[in-house]
């Protein structure tokens, strides 16, 4: 077998490289091209520069990719995460303005109204048995809807540094919301690869049916993803929240969803279920992040830059299909790799 043989074959059996490939040559494309990207700098015991903002900005979406990786893994998948967001942002101000609550408390009940909307999405799926599109895409209307009554559908804005803190701290010289990102994904991966979990998700992402004649748990590990979905979303929203000291219910994680989802199928999971790819999701979402980031710094205007966004992320999937595979394998003379 010849290198390029060995190449496609590697490739092939691990589809997280795709996007990792994809994600390393943009970055270095923007080192090599967009004057100043590469730039780092220390201001006040705080590093700087594009690739810092990339990760700091991108933390949410990370947030969100990391719990909808393991829910469309279960062949499920959760429209709800963006107004789950708008919800948790203002459960915290209301807990800190409203009701005089410190920074600790604010957060564990935004944190629990989230993760009571991800097991009522739960609930409705595996237990009603509605289809998790309809279930997710009614809490998504029903969720910042109630945010925006809570408010009054207005913004509410606060003063609370240790709150604060979640969005523009810093920690070791990074942004904390660098920190919560790589800790969920942590935990995420830990769950996946050090328990019983990963298998039941595979399992059951592969054929419910099939893992409950087996005797899975399947109710109660739709119910554990989908919390901890909502818990990433929420996580999200706090972030967002803290950023810009007030809780903007009509535009606090507004189309993040869809980040989220094109960031997981960017990373290599199907819709269709079967295996997460944690690194895969994180990877598109640093993808989504770093296009951005290039385009304002190249001056793009705004409608060109989701043009961009969207064509790369295209080509990202399209290399990743059977098509592209047999492609490759004619290209290479060996049909097999297809």
């Amino acid at each position: 077998m010849n290198w390029t043989g060995r190449v496609a074959d590697t490739f092939r059996r691990h589809p997280t490289l795709w996007p990792l490939s994809a994600m390393v040559a943009i970055l270095l494309w923007n080192v090599l091209f967009t004057p100043g990207f590469a730039t780092l700098e220390v201001r006040g015991g705080r590093l700087y520069g594009a690739l810092v903002d990339i990760l700091q900005n991108g933390a949410p979406v990370m947030l969100l990719a990391v719990g909808m990786t393991l829910v469309i893994a279960l062949a499920g998948i959760d429209l709800s995460v963006g107004s789950v967001m708008a919800l948790a942002g203002t459960v915290a101000a209301l807990a800190m303005t409203g009701h005089g609550q410190p920074a600790w408390a604010a957060v564990a009940a935004a944190l629990g109204a989230a993760m009571a909307v991800g097991a009522f999405n739960g609930a409705m799926v595996t237990g009603v048995g509605l289809q998790p599109i309809v279930a997710t895409l009614v809490v998504l209307v029903a969720g910042r809807g109630i945010a925006q009554a809570l408010t009054n559908d207005q913004k509410v804005r606060f003063e609370a540094p240790a709150f604060e803190f979640l969005g523009n701290g810093s920690l070791l010289g990074l942004p904390v919301p660098i920190f919560i990102a790589a800790g969920a994904a942590l935990v995420a991966a830990v769950a996946l690869r050090k328990t019983v979990l990963g298998l039941y998700i595979e399992a059951i992402g592969g054929s419910a049916r099939a893992a409950r004649l087996a005797g899975l748990p399947v109710h109660s590990v739709r119910m554990l993803v989908y919390t901890f979905c909502a818990m990433c979303a929420g996580l999200a929203g706090l972030i967002a929240t803290a950023k810009i000291k007030q809780a903007d219910v009509a535009n606090c994680g507004l189309y993040l969803e869809l980040d989220a989802i094109l960031a997981v199928v960017i990373g290599g999971t199907s819709f269709a279920g079967g295996r997460p790819y944690l690194a895969g999701a994180l990877s598109g979402a640093v993808i989504m992040r770093t296009l951005t980031m290039m385009l304002l710094m190249h001056n793009i205007p705004t409608e060109q830059t989701l043009i961009v966004k969207a064509v790369v992320a295209m080509a990202v999937c399209l290399v990743q299909t059977a098509a592209a595979a047999r492609a490759a394998g004619r290209l290479l003379g060996r049909e097999r790799y297809a």
